[in-house]
């Protein structure tokens, strides 16, 4: 896989692999910052932060939630 935007990768199709609700809030701090998903502990789940704030995806949560 080859670096995309905003560091993430692509697959073999070369579209970019979204984030999905598993992910942990502790590895997106480690790519967005350390303040990154206050609302939650480092070892919830992006689908936690996301239903918590009412984001509907990780890129409307880091549009309205700076």
């Amino acid at each position: 896989m080859s670096a995309g935007l905003d560091g993430r990768n692509r697959d073999q199709n070369g579209r970019i692999r979204e984030k999905n609700s598993n992910t942990k809030v502790e590895n997106l701090r480690k790519e967005y910052g350390p303040k990154f998903g206050r609302e939650v502990r480092k070892d919830a789940k992006l689908g936690t932060l996301l239903q918590k704030t009412g984001a509907d995806s990780l890129s409307d949560y880091l549009k309205n939630h700076k």
